[in-house]
C-alpha cells in the first residue's frame, strides 16, 4: 500500500514547481514511510510514497515504461491478488517483466488493453495513469471503496490524493467547507456521502469508478455496480460457493514479501479468516501465524453487556488462539493515550471521525506494525451477510432513515438554531437517503419484505461500509501498516447480494449462511456465538475525560465550534452525571462519551485546519 497524488494543469510548465509536488507527496509519507519518489513533464506532476510489500526492491514508483512511441506513466496504491494470472497472459502476448512486483502489470495492462484493463482486475486499488501522447490521465477507484482517492476539479486544473491532505497542500486550494460540508459533518457524520469530500471543491472518485483528464475536461463513468438477479442455487449449493470464495480470496491475500498476521476478535468474521490463514500458514511450512487482539484497562471491570455488545472478546480469543495455535499478542490501552489519539484520528482522516473507535483503531494498528507490515482483517461481513442489529430490528427497518442513526433529531436538538436553518440537518438526511433507495437495483417479483431487505442491504454496502473502510485505511496507513479486507472481495459481495433473505438466516440466525458455509472450519462454539462488535472502553475515566475536554471548548470564547452548537445544552449535557446519550447515535458504539469526543474531534479539526466557512 502506498500514497498517490498528481497535479495536471493545461495553463502552467509543471517542470517549473518542483517543490509543489514535493510538499504534496510529503504529506502522505505515513502512508508509504520506505521511499518517495516524483515525476514531472510539461502538464502532469505525479507523486508517490512507497509502503514495500511485493518485490521492494525493484517497484520504485512512479513508474515509467515506453511502448513503441508511447510513454506511460504510473502511481497505483494498493494490491492486486490477480497479478500472477495477469502476468501469465501478458507474457503470452509478448510483453516482459523486469520485476515481480503488481505495478508492474497494472501498468502493462493498462498499455495493453487501455481504459478496459480496469475489468480485468481482482484487488484494492487506487491509480492513476498518464498517456503522454494523448496527454490524458486515467484515474480509477477499486469496486468497494477499499482504497481511497480524492479530487478537486476546477477550469483546466485536476488535483489528486489519496487523502484529502495532499490536495490541501496545494498553494491554489483553500480549506474551505459550506453549508453541504457541514451538513455531512454534523447531520451525516461519521458517515460520509459516497463522493463527498467535505471541504468545498474537493470530491471523492466513488467505488467502482474510473475518470478520464484531458484538454476536453474531466469525465466519470460507473465501470462496476451491484446487478439484481435470481439465486438459483439451494441453501447447501450456496454455503459450499460461499466457502469456496472466502477460501480463494483468503489465499490470494496471504501472498506478501512482508510478515502478515491477523486481527483476532474471536467473533465469527476475524475467527474464520484467522482460521483459514493458520491452515496456509502451516500446508506452506510457514509456522505459526501471528494474532492480534486490542482491548483496554480495566475494561473487565466496568463492561455490562447490552444488546450491541452481549459478551466480551477476552474468552473467545483465548478460545481461537488455542484452537489454532496461533502466537498471539494481546493489545491493551489506558485513557490518556486514548484521549491523545483522538487528535491524532483527525489528522489521519483529515476530518472528524469515529471518535475513540477510531483513535484505538490508530494505536492498536501502531502496536501491530511493530511486529508486522500487512494485517488481514474481518471488516464488511456484517454489511454484506446481514449482521447488524438494525438488519433484525422492526423499529429500525420502519424508521425511514438510516438505521445506524436513528437518534438524528436529538442530535440537531443540540445544534445552534440559526446554525440548523441554514445547513437544514433533517431535510439533508432525508434527501441523501431518498438518493440511496433511488440507487438499488430492484427485482421485479420480489416481496414487499424481500425488498426492504435488498434496500437494507444497499444502504449498509454502499452508506455504512465506506465509513468502517475508511477508519480502517487512515488508521492503519497512518503508521504504514496495511489491512487486508477478504470480505470486500467484489466477486464474493456479487454472489452474497443477490442471496434471498431466507437463505442469507438460515438456522433463524444472522449471517446464518455464513455460519453453515465455515462448518467444519471453525469450532461449533464459535460458529453459533452472538455478534459483538469492535471492542470500546467502558472506563468512566474516558467519560470523565471527554466531559473536562468538551467543558473547557465551553469555555474558551475563540472556539470555531461554538457557533454551530447551542453552548447551554452541551454545556448541561456535560456538566450532568446522566447520560442522555446512552444509546448509540450512530452505529453501535457511539453513545454519549463519543458524542463528547466528536465535538472536540469537530473542534480541533476546524482550529488545525483553518477552515473558512462559506
Amino acid at each position: 500500500m502506498c500514497g498517490i497524488t498528481g497535479w495536471i494543469d493545461w495553463r502552467k510548465d509543471l517542470t517549473g514547481y518542483p517543490s509543489i509536488l514535493e510538499n504534496m507527496t510529503e504529506t502522505l509519507h505515513l502512508r508509504g514511510p520506505d521511499a518517495s519518489g516524483t515525476w514531472i513533464s510539461q502538464h502532469c506532476a505525479l507523486g508517490h510514497r512507497r509502503l514495500s510489500v511485493m518485490d521492494p526492491e525493484n517497484g520504485a514508483q512512479p513508474m515509467v515504461r515506453k511502448q513503441g512511441d508511447y510513454t506511460y506513466t504510473i502511481v497505483y496504491n494498493g494490491e492486486l491478488y490477480n497479478a500472477p494470472e495477469l502476468k501469465k497472459e501478458l507474457e503470452l502476448r509478448g510483453h516482459h517483466f523486469r520485476t515481480t512486483c503488481d505495478t508492474e502489470v497494472l501498468l502493462v495492462a493498462f498499455i495493453e488493453w487501455g481504459r478496459a484493463c480496469v475489468d480485468r482486475l481482482n484487488g484494492i486499488f487506487a491509480f492513476a495513469a498518464w498517456n503522454d501522447q494523448e496527454q490524458s490521465l486515467y484515474l480509477v477507484r477499486d469496486r468497494l471503496g477499499v482504497k481511497p482517492l480524492f479530487y478537486s476539479h476546477q477550469n483546466s486544473v485536476l488535483l489528486f490524493g489519496s487523502e484529502p491532505k495532499a490536495i490541501l497542500a496545494h498553494p491554489d486550494f483553500e480549506a474551505e467547507v459550506g453549508a453541504e460540508g457541514l451538513a455531512e459533518i454534523f447531520a451525516v457524520g461519521p458517515a460520509r456521502t459516497p463522493g463527498h469530500g467535505i471541504y468545498r471543491n474537493m470530491s471523492e472518485l466513488k467505488p467502482g469508478q474510473c475518470a478520464v483528464f484531458d484538454r476536453n475536461g474531466l469525465s466519470i463513468r460507473t465501470y462496476w455496480k451491484l446487478e439484481s438477479h435470481q439465486h438459483s442455487d439451494d441453501i447447501a449449493a450456496t454455503a459450499l460457493q460461499v466457502q469456496q470464495l472466502l477460501r480463494d480470496t483468503s489465499q490470494r491475500q496471504l501472498v506478501s514479501d512482508v510478515p502478515i498476521c491477523t486481527l483476532l476478535s474471536g467473533g465469527l468474521d476475524s475467527s474464520a479468516l484467522t482460521a483459514l490463514a493458520s491452515a496456509h500458514y502451516k500446508n506452506s511450512g510457514q509456522g505459526a501465524l501471528h494474532t492480534f487482539s486490542v482491548d483496554y484497562k480495566d475494561n473487565d471491570k466496568h463492561f455490562k453487556a447490552n444488546i450491541f455488545q452481549p459478551n466480551s472478546d477476552a474468552p473467545w480469543i483465548k478460545r481461537m488462539t488455542e484452537h489454532l495455535g496461533t502466537e498471539h499478542h494481546y493489545i491493551e490501552f489506558d485513557t490518556p493515550e486514548l484521549v491523545e489519539s483522538l487528535k491524532t484520528a483527525v489528522f489521519a482522516r483529515d476530518t472528524p471521525g469515529m471518535a475513540d473507535v477510531d483513535g484505538s483503531l490508530y494505536l492498536f494498528c501502531r502496536e501491530i506494525k511493530k511486529e508486522a507490515t500487512v494485517a488481514i482483517s474481518g471488516e464488511a461481513a456484517d454489511e454484506i451477510f446481514g449482521g447488524y442489529p438494525w438488519f433484525h430490528n422492526e423499529e429500525a427497518l420502519a424508521a425511514g432513515t438510516f438505521p445506524w442513526s436513528l437518534k438524528l433529531n436529538n442530535r440537531v436538538d443540540l445544534l445552534a438554531p440559526d446554525f440548523v436553518d441554514w445547513i437544514k440537518p433533517v431535510e439533508y438526511v432525508s434527501n441523501r437517503y431518498q438518493q440511496a433507495l433511488s440507487e438499488v437495483p430492484r427485482l421485479a417479483g420480489e416481496t414487499q419484505q424481500q425488498n426492504r431487505m435488498r434496500e437494507m442491504s444497499y444502504l449498509n454496502i454502499t452508506r455504512f461500509m465506506p465509513t468502517l473502510l475508511d477508519r480502517k485505511d487512515r488508521m492503519s496507513m497512518a503508521v504504514g501498516l496495511e489491512v487486508r479486507v477478504p470480505f470486500c472481495d467484489h466477486r464474493l459481495v456479487e454472489y452474497v447480494w443477490n442471496i434471498p433473505w431466507e437463505i442469507k438466516t438460515s438456522g433463524d440466525r444472522e449471517k446464518g449462511i455464513l455460519r453453515k458455509a465455515l462448518q467444519g472450519v471453525l469450532p461449533d462454539d464459535v460458529l453459533t456465538r452472538k455478534k459483538s462488535p469492535y471492542p470500546k472502553t467502558h472506563n468512566p475515566n474516558y467519560l470523565a475525560a471527554v466531559r473536562k475536554w468538551v467543558l473547557e471548548i465551553l469555555d474558551d470564547p475563540s472556539s470555531p465550534l461554538l457557533p454551530f452548537i447551542d453552548v447551554k445544552k452541551i454545556r448541561a449535557l456535560a456538566s450532568s452525571e446522566s447520560n442522555d446519550f446512552d444509546l448509540p447515535w450512530f452505529g453501535q458504539l457511539m453513545t454519549g462519551p463519543q458524542l463528547f469526543a466528536y465535538l472536540a474531534q469537530v473542534d480541533t479539526w476546524l482550529r488545525s485546519y483553518k477552515i473558512s466557512i462559506r
